[in-house]
């Protein structure tokens, strides 16, 4: 069950801003992975650092993946096609330098096309020709092997597919795996964030998630899933924007007790998309060590049952049953206890204070100590002050 995590961009916490300062930061963490990116477009200068990074992912086996343009419109015209394509071979290009395992790419709104066949195969169409066009790039100079040694042994960038997050986003669950179900290459990525948006909140238990990656698997026959995570808030459908896990209906507990639970024939890498980035990451990567902890104990707790169960003749079950009458009766003591110790705080609390004056009597005193102490102070006060401040104003601000 490998399970990779990494953040989507260079760490918040990283003081510098190169790639490999961050991928330095992110396994000093204990994360595996990372996904640069590449939204918009790629300056030429950048390609150093992309190289630089490409050598410390091949000599660590770290996991590289890439992000292309967030805006695409390959269900467009023509023009508006190339224009896209154009922003694409920069990434494309990147993955190359930087060893990228996926390069994740959207298609774009519907457009006049609209849902449906005719939208799913001229999709399918581009994306294999940019499939083709990896490949490519991948094996267009040996001379180049040297500079870029896993080039000549290494295996082309696989072309992800993002669900998308908006109703007049092109990129539902069904719409991605029939692209990919007809295009060799190219992988869907799982967001997610734009899933549950899309499904008007729909991952909320692990037999959800369950039936999702079933689904995959009973569609494309895949074991390798590619995910992104992050809280979100969304409205009719719609994702609105990402939002830090804690403050999302958007919960991890349940992903991570199926991966743990059920997911033992998963290899999946997990993109932290969330505000925190790396921090959430993490918070990721704890509650999946939670859930192998909870499993242990429960396996622990099920392996004693049985061992005194050959001890003394009764079955398992029946233990189980005896440790939950002790684990209630347990609960009910201490509620008790805590309510008991509640009603004699407030039994005190209601004891008039001094030498038995009645409570009413002992509250007026107070109020009589501050009237005697405002009439000292308007006796105290000098003739000739200039500004008359009474101390008991509050301050206005």
């Amino acid at each position: 069950m490998p399970v990779r995590l990494g953040p989507a961009g260079i760490p918040l916490s990283c003081k510098g801003r190169t790639i490999v300062e961050g991928m330095d930061d992110i396994i000093s963490l204990g994360l595996e992975t990372m996904e640069v990116q590449t939204v918009r477009m790629i300056a030429p200068q950048h390609f150093e650092q992309y190289w630089q990074a490409g050598v410390l992912a091949n000599k660590t086996e770290f996991e590289m993946n890439i992000h292309g343009p967030y805006y695409s419109e390959l269900l467009g015209n023509r023009v508006e096609r190339g224009r896209s394509l154009t922003k694409i071979e920069s990434t494309l290009q990147a993955a190359k330098t930087i060893n990228a395992r996926h390069i994740t790419l959207h298609a774009g709104h519907y457009g006049e096309m609209g849902r449906g066949q005719a939208a799913n195969e001229q999709l399918a169409n581009v994306f294999a020709g940019i499939v083709d066009r990896v490949h490519e790039i991948w094996h267009d100079d040996e001379d180049i092997y040297p500079v870029f040694p896993w080039l000549k042994d290494g295996t082309p960038s696989k072309i992800g597919i993002e669900t998308s997050g908006r109703q007049e986003l092109w990129g539902s669950l069904e719409e991605v795996l029939e692209v990919v179900n007809h295009v060799e290459g190219t992988v869907p990525v799982l967001n997610i964030a734009h899933i549950h948006s899309r499904g008007h909140g729909s991952m909320r238990t692990s037999e959800d998630y369950g039936e999702m990656f079933d689904l995959v698997r009973e569609t494309i026959g895949t074991k390798e899933f590619y995910c992104h995570f992050s809280g979100v808030e969304h409205r009719t459908g719609n994702a609105m924007h990402y939002t830090q896990i804690k403050k999302s209906d958007l919960n991890f507990e349940p992903l991570a007790e199926f991966i743990v639970e059920e997911g033992g024939w998963l290899d999946i890498t997990l993109i932290s998309d969330s505000p925190l980035l790396e921090h959430d990451a993490m918070y990721m990567l704890q509650n999946i060590e939670k859930a192998r902890h909870k499993q242990l104990e429960r396996k622990a707790r099920e392996d004693r049952r049985r061992s005194l169960a050959a001890q003394t003749g009764r079955s398992a079950e029946e233990i189980k049953a005896r440790e939950l009458e002790i684990a209630s009766a347990r609960t009910k003591a201490a509620t008790a206890e805590m309510k008991q110790k509640a009603a004699d705080q407030q039994a005190a609390e209601t004891k008039a204070p001094g030498e038995g004056q009645p409570e009413k009597a002992a509250a007026k005193e107070p109020k009589a100590k501050i009237k005697a102490s405002k009439t000292k102070k308007a006796e105290a006060k000098v003739d000739d002050d200039v500004f008359d401040f009474d101390e008991d104003d509050e301050d206005l601000f």
